[in-house]
Parts: C-alpha cells; sequence; structure tokens
C-alpha cells in the first residue's frame, strides 16, 4: 500500500494500525501477526482482544496442535479480555473462530474394527487433553474481573462412548481426579473474582460446575448478571433457591427442565424481582429415570410467574422424551415460543400436536420435529386433518417449521405454505420425508416433485426447495440447544 509522497504503511501511526486491524477477524490477525514485528506489536494491543471467540479440539491429532496456541491466546489476553466465548469438543476438533454456520451432523457412536477396547486408550488420552485445555483457561482468567461474558460448551458426546458423562470415572485418566478438583476451584476462584459479569453460561462442561459453584460468585457480579445458562442432564440441581433469589436482576435464564422446581419458579414470579424474559429449558428423556418430573412447576406456578412476567417466553428442547411425558410437561399457561421435539426412536403422536397447536396458537414461533429413525411414521390417520396443517392453521405467528424422520403428503405441504405465506420464513423439510398421494399423482400432469416445489413456493411467496441432505436438519442437538437459547436469549 503507498501513500502521498510515496510513504509506506509502515509510517503510519501505531493508533491507526490498530484501529485498521480491528476490522479483522480472530483467525486473520494471527495469520496478519507472522508479516513483521511491527505488524505483530500492533496486533497484540489489548483493546483489539476484549472479545475472544475460540473452539479448539483435543482430538486424537489435532490436540497436540490446538493446545499451544490455546496457552499463547489465553496468556496473552486472559487477564483483561471481555467477552470470552469457547467451545471445547473433544474429537475432530480445531481451533479457529466461532462463526453463526450448523456444526457438522451428530457424532454417530463409533462402529467397526477401531471401536473395540483397543480405541479406549484414544478416548481416555482425548478426555486427558480436554482437562488440560479447560485448566489453561480457567488458569489465565481466574483474576480477571473486567471479565462481562462467559460462555463455555464442551462437547460430551465423546464422553458418551465411555460413559464419562461425569466425574465419577476421572480416575481412569492421567491425573484425572487432581485436575477436575483443580478446574472446579479455579471456576469458583474466577466467579469470587468477578466484578461486573452480566452474562454466564456454561453447557455440559464436564465437572466443571457443582451445586456449590455460584455460592461463590461475587456480591458484586450477582447484582449485574442479565443471563444465566447452567446445564448438565447428568448432575443434580447446578442453582439453589438461596443463590437464584441473589440474581434479581436476571432477564434469561436457562436450565435443564427437571431442576425447574416448584419453589423456584414461586422466586422467579417475586415482584421483586426483575421480570424475566427468556427462560430455555431442556427435558431429556434419558434423564427422568434420574431427575424425575416431580416437583417441577405447576400450572399454578406458571400462572403466577407469568402475571409477574408479562413479556416471558419459554423455549422447550425435548430430547427423547415420550408423549405421556410431554402431555406432563405442556402446561396451558406456559408461554412458550419455541419448541423443538427430538428424538432417534420415540414417537410424537398427534394428540401431541394436537395440544400444542391448541394451547400455543398466540405464542409458538418455532417448531422443529426431528426423528433420526429410518422408519417414517405417518403422524395422521385421516389425511384431511393433518396435525401440522391444522397448527399452521391455529398458531398464527409461527415463522419457523422444520420437519424430519415423519411423513409429510405433499398436498399438506402445499396447504401449509398457503395457510402461512410468507410470514413462514423458514420451511425446511427433508426430501425423504415427503411423500405423495397416488391418487391425486394420476390427476395431475408432470413431475409431481417439480409441481411441489411449484405449489410450495408460490405459496410462500419465495423460492423454495426440499433439503437434500438430512444431516444438515440433524444437528448434534445439545450444541444445537447451545447455540439457540444464546440467539433466543438475546430476543434475536
Amino acid at each position: 500500500m503507498a501513500l502521498c509522497g510515496g510513504v509506506g504503511a509502515m509510517a503510519l501511526p501505531s493508533e491507526l494500525i490498530v484501529h485498521i486491524f480491528s476490522f479483522l477477524s480472530d483467525r486473520d490477525k494471527l495469520r496478519a501477526s507472522a508479516v513483521c514485528s511491527r505488524w505483530r506489536e500492533c496486533l497484540f494491543y489489548p483493546a483489539l482482544w476484549t472479545e475472544l471467540k475460540l473452539r479448539i479440539g483435543g482430538g486424537f491429532s489435532s490436540g497436540s496442535e490446538d493446545t499451544p496456541k490455546l496457552e499463547f491466546l489465553m496468556r496473552k489476553f486472559g487477564s483483561f479480555v471481555r467477552e470470552l466465548r469457547l467451545e471445547l469438543a473433544p474429537v475432530e476438533g480445531y481451533l479457529s473462530p466461532l462463526s453463526n454456520e450448523t456444526t457438522s451432523g451428530r457424532m454417530d457412536q463409533p462402529s467397526g474394527p477401531d471401536s473395540g477396547p483397543q480405541l479406549s486408550e484414544g478416548w481416555r488420552d482425548a478426555v486427558g487433553m480436554y482437562l488440560d485445555q479447560v485448566l489453561c483457561v480457567f488458569t489465565s482468567i481466574r483474576n480477571n474481573r473486567n471479565l462481562q461474558k462467559l460462555s463455555l460448551y464442551g462437547d460430551t458426546c465423546v464422553l458418551q462412548q465411555e460413559g464419562l458423562l461425569d466425574s465419577s470415572n476421572l480416575h481412569h485418566i492421567h491425573h484425572g481426579d487432581k485436575k477436575i478438583n483443580e478446574v472446579q476451584q479455579l471456576f469458583m476462584e474466577l466467579l469470587s473474582n468477578s466484578r461486573q459479569l452480566r452474562w454466564l453460561s456454561c453447557s455440559f462442561m464436564l465437572g466443571l460446575v457443582t451445586p456449590c459453584s455460584l455460592a461463590c460468585l461475587s456480591n458484586a457480579s450477582a447484582g449485574t448478571l442479565q443471563h444465566l445458562s447452567l446445564l448438565d442432564h447428568q448432575l443434580g440441581p447446578l442453582i439453589s433457591p438461596s443463590e437464584l433469589d441473589r440474581l434479581s436482576n436476571l432477564h434469561s435464564l436457562a436450565l435443564d427442565f427437571s431442576d425447574l422446581t416448584s419453589e423456584l419458579c414461586g422466586l422467579l414470579a417475586s415482584p421483586r424481582r426483575t421480570p424475566l424474559h427468556r427462560l430455555s429449558l431442556l427435558l431429556n428423556g434419558a434423564a427422568l429415570e434420574f431427575k424425575p418430573l416431580e416437583g417441577t412447576a405447576t400450572e399454578d406456578d406458571w400462572k403466577a410467574l407469568v402475571r409477574v412476567s408479562a413479556n416471558l417466553r419459554v423455549y422447550i428442547m425435548a430430547l427423547e422424551v415420550a408423549s405421556s411425558e410431554l402431555l406432563r410437561v405442556l402446561k396451558p399457561s406456559l408461554p412458550l415460543e419455541r419448541l423443538h421435539l427430538d428424538s432417534y426412536s420415540t414417537l410424537v403422536t398427534d394428540a401431541t400436536l394436537e395440544l400444542i397447536s391448541q394451547q400455543y396458537n398466540k405464542t409458538l414461533t418455532h417448531f422443529l420435529l426431528l426423528r433420526d429413525d429410518p422408519d417414517f411414521s405417518d403422524l395422521s390417520g385421516n389425511r384431511n386433518e393433518d396435525p401440522l396443517v391444522l397448527m399452521a392453521w391455529r398458531c398464527t405467528q409461527l415463522a419457523v417449521l422444520v420437519i424430519h424422520g415423519y411423513t409429510v403428503w405433499s398436498h399438506n405441504l402445499v396447504a401449509i405454505s398457503r395457510l402461512r405465506g410468507s410470514s413462514l420464513r423458514v420451511l425446511t423439510v427433508s426430501e425423504e420425508s415427503i411423500d405423495f398421494d397416488p391418487d391425486q399423482a394420476v390427476c395431475m400432469e408432470g413431475d409431481p416433485v417439480h409441481n411441489l416445489v411449484k405449489e410450495v413456493s408460490l405459496g410462500l411467496g419465495r423460492v423454495w426447495h426440499p433439503c437434500l441432505d438430512s444431516s444438515l436438519v440433524l444437528c448434534e442437538p445439545t450444541q444445537h440447544f447451545h447455540h439457540e437459547l444464546h440467539a433466543f436469549s438475546k430476543g434475536m
């Protein structure tokens, strides 16, 4: 780059170079730092690193490369970074800035010759690397008093293969018990030293949060905290009534559904608190044996909460939950805005969909119905009264509809597009979910798929196509929930 009078870019003031570099992504900043010592000095100016977003992996080959990079970044910026968003993926991860793109599909169970006992050492190494990376992060930020936003996500898929969803088996990892204790202490030290924490989100981080962690949160941060997300479906409640009572200025909250007890709901309904705007709840059917629904918020609790928080909206993801359990959970006064029903084999009945469309016809905006099973069930015995068509007719605010794993008849898909029109911003239906009525096909000319695309496009007022790749809709569910609750909590 040449300037007036032939003066090169190296003659620019450092302040101007820093300003120019502020427009670069984190990855490009690191690349540019290798150009020369002057650039390196400017690129590591603290003002450029107040926000740090990373995804790191402790996988078999990438972990050893990622760890030194992570150590360098945290050593440089950990003490003054104000917003830290970190995703830890034990396998197949990489170190890079986060993007808004949906990540790869669900991680399958290991299969083939490499899935036997000979792989166990590799899994142990991955979990050990995972603990080392978490230690690296918290060692660097534990004394950071300026931290305002901390978001952590730990991909537990790799841990599920060996049953290591809690810290009870960490003695199989080299110094695992010692490392997890050290991580927990560093986390509590961070909470104690914080002074202006506004956002604290911790999702599925192995053994990080304990029932005692929030007791260490400083009084200053207890007053400034506006969002709290604590998710770990294999543990007991991570927040007590006394700790929730301290957090009087919460605008948004994310918990395991079983942790939202009647007592906690009563505290949230207190008129002394800031009204709650967003509540995200994860209901894991596999954990209901250990965390039953008895004692959770009742219909009266929801009514009391809505009276105080009139603008409250709720997002629920239900994983592998039977319809009988859903009917217990979906109270009439619950102000449900987003519902994601996800399973591998559990079926959702047409009666459940009927209840949803009747109870939440004024509030439901997002509905995702996903099933990862080769047997595509027909939701309706009577094709003239399809429950999804009735939902599109009743739910006047419906803007996002995603379907996979259930049969959707082509004429019903056309009816949905015409009922909702352009207000249905997202209509994602996997191609393999769509079926065509042979009786109607006889009366129609041309290719049925082409006709369907044409009719749905006309109904929506934009070009539409079925989703050809099911992996685009079958995301890893807990990671999807972590990302969606962040957008939902911000009102997006």
